[in-house]
């Protein structure tokens, strides 16, 4: 009777204490790919690529989400749940995959963009994005890639620094994104974009 009851009790408490971690896979599906897309390309110029992101910026991202340091309404309860070990496997799977580029609507723009990117405005204080993001611009462990990301969303990001919005990250950000005229903001954007 007793190895009933306790096969009983196993049986009740299974499904919620031995409950498998899902795959990052099916989180990809069941949560992430209507925005983010299956494979980490954005499916909304609106929403950032994360195929091909730097995997420790993507742990920091979500954990930052999960913490509210970062504040978003859309991705607090997609990572409200998430354990340390399933924001690992996503943002592993991310990382792994390919990032696309873009095409953008004004090519006349790509040089200035790569000008400021390269070399920054000293008439305005605007220093060289190499000197954080590199030359590639692939970013760094800590340090967001930038090539190939939507260039709306760049500038939605580059805005929200500004008015300081977003404060999870480098204040750096929030001096650049100030001395950005619209036009140069669009032209790193732009050429961002485009990057391989």
């Amino acid at each position: 009777m007793k190895l009933h009851t306790f096969a009983l009790a196993c049986a009740l408490i299974a499904p919620s204490a031995w409950a498998a971690e899902p795959t990052a896979e099916s989180l990809v599906s069941s949560r992430c790919a209507t925005c983010h897309g299956a494979e980490g390309h954005a499916t909304s110029p609106i929403f950032p690529s994360l195929a091909g992101q730097n995997r420790e910026y993507l742990v920091k991202q979500m954990q930052d989400f999960k913490s509210k340091k970062r504040v978003s309404e859309t991705m607090a309860p997609q990572v409200a749940d998430l354990s340390d070990e399933a924001i690992a496997a996503l943002a592993d799977f991310f990382a792994a995959r390919k990032a696309r580029t873009h095409r953008v609507s004004d090519a006349d723009l790509v040089p200035v963009g790569r000008y400021i990117y390269t070399k920054g405005n000293s008439w305005s204080g605007v220093p060289a994005c190499t000197t954080c993001h590199g030359e590639n611009a692939a970013g760094s462990t800590n340090l967001p890639r930038l090539a190939g990301q939507n260039s709306r969303y760049l500038l939605a990001q580059l805005k929200d620094f500004n008015q300081r919005i977003r404060n999870n990250d480098n204040e750096a950000m929030h001096l650049v994104a100030s001395r950005l005229t619209e036009l140069e903001a669009k032209a790193v954007a732009d050429y961002l974009s485009q990057l391989p």
